[in-house]
Order: C-alpha cells, then structure tokens, then sequence
C-alpha cells in the first residue's frame, strides 16, 4: 500500500553533509527542467511533486512528507516541479555524486533507497488510483491513503487544499467538493473543521474503494 501523505517517517535525518532550509506555503523548492544540482530530504512539512501544462492544468504525481527524499534523477534535469504544501523544512544534498554523498553518513544509503522504494509503491498506487472510473472511489482511496493505520475511526488533517486534492486525483475541484458531501451524507466521513476529517466508516470506504 502506498504510504500517504500524512504518515510521515520517524527517522534521524542526517545533516552533516547537507544544507537546512526553510519554505513557507506555496514556495517552490525546485522548478521542473532546472539542473538537478541537488536531492532533497524533509525534516518535516509537506511537499507535491507537479508539473503544469501549457494550458495551465496542473498535475500532482505524488505527496512528500517528512522522511521522504525526492529530486533524486536519473536525468540532468528535475522532471518534475516540487512546492511546499505547508511550512515545511528541508536538507539539500549534493546531487552530483550521491553514492559518494550517501556514504559519508552512516544510514543515509538505507534512507534514500527505502524513500525510493516507498516512491516506487506510491507511483504504481497512484497509477491504479487514476484508473478508477468512479470520483468516489479515488477520493476513499485517497482519504484511506492518508488515514493513520491501527486506528478504529482516525483523525485526518488535510494540509492540502481542495484544487491540491483534485489534481492528483485527476477531479475538478467541484467534483471532490461533491464527493466529499455524498461520503458525509452517507455517513462515512464527517467534517470536524474546514482541514480536518474523521473517518467514520473504514470497512465502507474499503469496499468503495475495492
């Protein structure tokens, strides 16, 4: 299963080699085409990974948190812009040599290639997620996605926005705005603010989803 957005790593981030920074809401972290100098670990935050069209349609291929990596390319150019959701903290490592980069500190090989497993799961679930016909059963999907596991009836907290949650499930923002209701009044979510949902309902939102 993919691990959501919201579930972030417990792990030690390793420092010494590269450089903290700091990106408040809606600050891009790197721009899709520029040269991919660095690879990028959070410390904590949320960030999307999208790429815009020229018709000014945006899709997000995937949701960081913190212990994830991105930015680590196979080509010389980031494939893919990335913006921090939220206040978010990030470690820049050097790109160039990441091998040589990952070996100075004891743990980061496991943690880049762990990150780069988890991503690997989380392209193919979105993958899957997109191919459901039915607006309902991406938005469960997605909800489930973010829901804490162990939990009988969890507490989600939606840094994202609405348009953040329509582009990466491929919806309009009207539509998840309809789904969202047809789930409450079912009885299967309800709304405890504007950013946070509980999850009244796991084996229902399971069998939607299915």
């Amino acid at each position: 299963m993919m691990r959501g957005p919201l579930k972030p790593q417990i792990f030690d981030p390793p420092r010494a080699i590269g450089a903290v920074r700091h990106f408040a809401a809606e600050q891009t972290i790197c721009f899709e085409g520029d040269l991919a100098a660095h690879f990028v670990l959070i410390i904590d935050g949320l960030v999307r990974g999208c790429s815009a069209f020229p018709d000014g349609r945006r899709f997000i291929g995937a949701f960081y948190a913190a212990g994830d990596f991105f930015g680590v390319e196979s080509r010389p150019a980031y494939q893919t812009s990335a913006e921090a959701v939220c206040g978010t903290n990030v470690i820049f490592y050097p790109a160039w040599n990441p091998v040589e980069a990952a070996g100075a500190e004891t743990g980061l090989t496991r943690q880049v290639l762990g990150s780069l497993m988890r991503g690997a799961d989380q392209a193919r679930d979105h993958a899957r997620l997109l191919g459901r016909c039915n607006a309902i059963e991406r938005l469960a999907a997605f909800l489930l996605e973010c829901s804490e596991p162990g939990k009988e009836r969890p507490l989600i907290t939606l840094e994202m926005t609405r348009r953040d949650i329509a582009d990466y499930l491929g919806l309009t923002v009207e539509t998840v705005s309809r789904s969202l209701a047809q789930l409450k009044r079912d009885g299967l979510i309800a709304f405890v603010s504007a950013r946070q949902i509980r999850l009244l309902n796991l084996a229902a939102l399971r069998l939607i989803k299915s």
